[in-house]
């Protein structure tokens, strides 16, 4: 009876992850309208900005993109793991959610993070007379942290993958 007791909340305690969710949908919104203040900021002065100040403001642009489909993908299926199934047949191009596994969002994450990375050290070798080397090593260093850990993720999910469907061994 306590066992049962035990589960029933546990598995209740799922629900508590939808308002989190919810409140990445808000940070989607913060990021929507940040996205859009830099454009607006960036067409009044579109002829008068040097060119490396120009892909400086795509780069930034950009750099939100990617953090805020990080963000779809891990509030998506974060939700279809933990919490309940999506009803996504209704929707033609959200037909990549039915596809979407823990491994493969673990994944489609790392080379988030690795874009995000490259975007940010992109940044600093355009303004590399302004950084000391000390600091553009840093950059460097925890960038290429990012690649390792990514290609390793990918390695171990490959390996993980090619397991027969009977193994009750589950993946790390």
């Amino acid at each position: 009876m306590i066992e049962r007791g035990l589960e029933q909340v546990m598995l209740a305690s799922r629900w508590l992850l939808a308002p989190i969710y919810v409140g990445l949908s808000i940070v989607l919104l913060a990021l929507a309208i940040k996205f859009y203040q830099e454009l607006f900021h960036l067409v009044p002065r579109i002829f008068e900005i040097r060119e490396m100040d120009l892909i400086l403001m795509a780069l930034a642009l950009i750099d939100i993109v990617l953090i805020a489909g990080l963000i779809i993908m891990v509030m998506y299926s974060s939700y279809e793991t933990f919490v309940g199934k999506l009803n996504v047949s209704e929707h033609k191009r959200a037909g990549w959610l039915d596809k979407m596994d823990v491994g493969s969002l673990k994944l489609k994450v790392a080379a988030s993070i690795v874009a995000i990375s490259s975007i940010h050290l992109l940044k600093a070798f355009m303004n590399i007379e302004a950084i000391p080397n000390d600091k553009l090593l840093w950059y460097v260093l925890v960038h290429l942290t990012f690649v390792v850990s990514a290609v390793l993720m990918g390695v171990m999910e490959h390996y993980s993958a090619k397991k027969s469907p009977g193994d009750e061994t589950s993946p790390i």
